[in-house]
């Protein structure tokens, strides 16, 4: 699970970097290789959930250790790896601000933040604690809905 983590991990940064860093680039380029970092993210998340689909049920993944990562926002669906190896959740928030309010919620309830970016448009971090792991990433989709992304390992 452990190259897992580190597939997602990476896979957001580039797409932090790629989002955070388009100054001076041409628009259709950096779009371009926004769609290319999405695309990537979604690989690792399949990878992370050995292949299971996220669903959008609006009901938590079987097992998702809802005592120790609190989520915000209304939760649109998830899913969960075999054998509870690790947990993706979707949940909608109100706007691209509710990344701070995802953050803080997250550090208050004990966890240590790392590789924290956001702008206007999208936000991307890691969340550990004793106990997991969260790779978060907050985008507006082309219909203007903002959803965070929780992927969940074990620490």
């Amino acid at each position: 699970m452990r190259m897992s983590r580190l597939a997602i991990v990476a896979t957001l940064a580039v797409a932090a970097s790629l989002t955070l860093s388009g100054c001076g680039v041409a628009e259709n380029a950096l779009n371009g290789a926004i769609s290319e970092a999405r695309a990537s993210v979604d690989d690792a998340v399949s990878e992370a959930l050995g292949g299971a689909g996220i669903s959008t049920d609006g009901e938590l993944p079987s097992g998702f250790p809802v005592d120790d990562v609190p989520l915000t926002g209304d939760i649109v669906g998830g899913g969960a790896g075999p054998q509870s190896s690790g947990w993706v959740v979707q949940t909608r928030l109100a706007d691209i601000a509710a990344f701070a309010e995802v953050q803080a919620t997250l550090e208050g309830a004990g966890f240590e933040s790392s590789a924290v970016s956001s702008d206007e448009e999208a936000g991307f971090g890691t969340f550990t604690s004793g106990a997991h792991t969260v790779v978060l990433a907050v985008a507006t989709g082309s219909d203007g809905v903002v959803t965070a992304t929780y992927a969940v390992t074990r620490a």
